[in-house]
């Protein structure tokens, strides 16, 4: 169990931020002034499809998913500047830190933002027509400028879909971990412990990896059900690397 004055929360400032030049209002607001927490981590991150995916996989099958994918990537907001496809992702840590970075953040619909918690970091964002390939419109989509998540279950999935043991400094991070021992590799989609062909080295002895994705990892090996999918596990090792095709 977490103690709260280790509580931590993920925060993703997203490429509509980003575009609009909202990154430094939004820092502000998160601040250890207003809200007496404390960066325990933060990276910039080119994401790719398969972080996306696994992010927001609870939407999986939703009209707006394929939508949803093409916003956090960056794909709809530069489509012509790849190189600019960014989101800046942070864990913040303290007493509450889940409840009061969320209560700053404001309602996930920039409508709801602005009519419930005017001056809330969201009621700065954009609700967005979703159309079919027809070009009829199907919904909307939410382009609210910031992910924060909702739930400690929820902070300690996102924290380790997203960094690594080794960015977060070691008195800050309090999810278990354990040095590797062998070698695995990322092949076709498919873990392996021996090098084949256009592989990728996931990890290698002396490495330290979250004890979670280890455990999945073996059990996937056996053929048997892990708690999250081999992507879920290889996804944050493979941010800003050159796998693209990932």
């Amino acid at each position: 169990m977490i103690k709260d004055d280790l509580e931590k929360t993920l925060v993703l400032i997203k490429p509509d931020a980003l575009k609009n030049s909202l990154t430094g209002y939004i820092l502000s607001q998160l601040s250890e002034f207003h809200t007496g927490l404390h960066f325990a981590a933060t990276k910039i991150v080119s994401v790719s499809r398969m972080l996306a995916e696994e992010h927001y996989a609870e939407h999986r099958g939703k009209f707006f998913y394929p939508s949803l994918l093409d916003y956090i990537t960056g794909c709809l907001h530069y489509p012509d500047e790849p190189w600019k496809r960014r989101v800046i992702a942070l864990v913040y840590q303290g007493p509450n830190a889940i409840k009061k970075i969320r209560d700053i953040v404001g309602p996930t619909n920039p409508h709801e933002a602005r009519s419930q918690r005017p001056g809330c970091i969201r009621s700065l964002g954009s609700v967005i027509p979703v159309e079919d390939t027809s070009g009829k419109v199907i919904g909307y989509r939410s382009d609210n400028l910031i992910h924060a998540s909702a739930s400690v279950i929820d902070a300690e999935r996102e924290i380790k879909l997203w960094f690594m043991p080794t960015d977060i400094p070691p008195f800050m991070r309090d999810y278990p971990v354990e040095v590797c021992e062998e070698h695995y590799y990322l092949s076709d989609n498919k873990i392996c412990t021996t090098h084949e062909l256009d592989s990728v080295c996931l990890f290698a002895p002396g490495d330290l990896i979250w004890e979670s994705d280890i455990e999945a990892i073996r059990l996937h090996l056996q053929g048997l059900q892990a708690s999250c999918s081999i992507n879920a596990v290889v996804a944050k090792y493979l941010i800003n690397t050159n796998s693209d095709s990932y």
